[in-house]
């Protein structure tokens, strides 16, 4: 496949999606990103590179990030994980309140925002240092000594995160959090400040197109059996409660994040990310979700 000549076409195509939903104000600082940013960037297994736009200008990636957690829980605690989280698409939306209380404060599934403070209570437990350690984690798997948090958007998270102060609450009423509210609550909050380029993106993730082997530098990040198994996460619950529709239209794993961003995955080919800051009413990028639509069905690369 030419990527190259498939870029100038997406330029082309790009221009025709009308552009509407809104970016995502109920974090303040998210409120404050250019909503007419628009990139893409696709990374090879073979480390070939191709990019668009805004492709290697840093955002807040939000619940893109929620993949990382998962992959590191993952390795540490092996199938008892699945006690506290469980592997099923939500089908509500990712801060319901109403579906954690009927299933007994255990989550649907670790990529919506109940799941995901389980995973960092799970890290909490697990890691001496688990701000510092995850984003030491991240900072390997791309290569780049210097990404970090936003502590800018941490902060506004933290000011502003009523619905998930009630979760976690709910979950610790029903003895699915060990720690600290506040502690779990603080790694959640800088988990998700995390900012990369739609670039870092593809570097990060590419572990999960290649059997769980991070390209840079060869070394294992996760078995290929859990490789599989988050892919397969990804594919049933990497958009809420329009996880469906991806999976219809685009046919890849993939993760979105309100921050405007998502990452999909072709396994043994390729990874993708996309930026566009304006989302759909299930907070889901509008453009991005439209553009990652035409790539597969150009190039035919759906899983399926």
């Amino acid at each position: 496949m030419n990527y190259q000549n498939l870029f100038s076409e997406i330029a082309v195509e790009a221009q025709k999606i009308e552009d509407s939903g809104a970016v995502a104000t109920y974090i303040p600082e998210l409120g404050n990103i250019d909503p007419n940013k628009f990139g893409i960037h696709l990374t090879t297994l073979d480390q070939r590179r191709y990019g668009l736009g805004d492709f290697d200008e840093k955002f807040s990636i939000q619940s893109i990030s929620k993949v990382l957690s998962l992959t590191l829980a993952f390795e540490l605690e092996g199938e008892k994980l699945w006690s506290r989280v469980g592997i099923e698409p939500s089908g509500t939306p990712f801060n319901s309140l109403v579906q954690l209380e009927y299933e007994n404060g255990i989550p649907r599934n670790p990529l919506i925002n109940a799941g995901a403070l389980v995973i960092c209570d799970i890290l909490v437990s697990r890691l001496e240092n688990p701000r510092k350690d995850l984003i030491e984690f991240v900072r390997q798997l791309s290569g780049d000594g210097n990404l970090d948090y936003c502590r800018r958007i941490a902060e506004s998270e933290k000011k502003t995160s009523y619905k998930n102060a009630a979760l976690i609450n709910l979950m610790k009423d029903f003895g699915n959090i060990n720690n600290d509210i506040e502690v779990v609550l603080d790694l959640y909050f800088h988990l998700c400040s995390i900012e990369l380029s739609c670039k870092d993106l593809t570097q990060v993730f590419l572990y999960l197109a290649a059997n769980g082997i991070n390209p840079l530098t060869g070394e294992k990040v996760t078995s290929i059996s859990n490789s599989k198994r988050i892919n397969a996460i990804m594919q049933l619950c990497g958009f809420y409660d329009e996880a469906g529709e991806f999976a219809y239209k685009v046919g890849l794993p993939g993760k979105s994040g309100v921050g405007g961003g998502i990452i999909a995955i072709h396994p043994g080919k390729y990874c993708v990310a996309v930026w566009s800051p304006k989302l759909n009413q299930k907070g889901n990028s509008h453009k991005g979700m439209k553009v990652l639509e035409f790539l597969t069905t150009r190039t035919q690369s759906s899983i399926f």
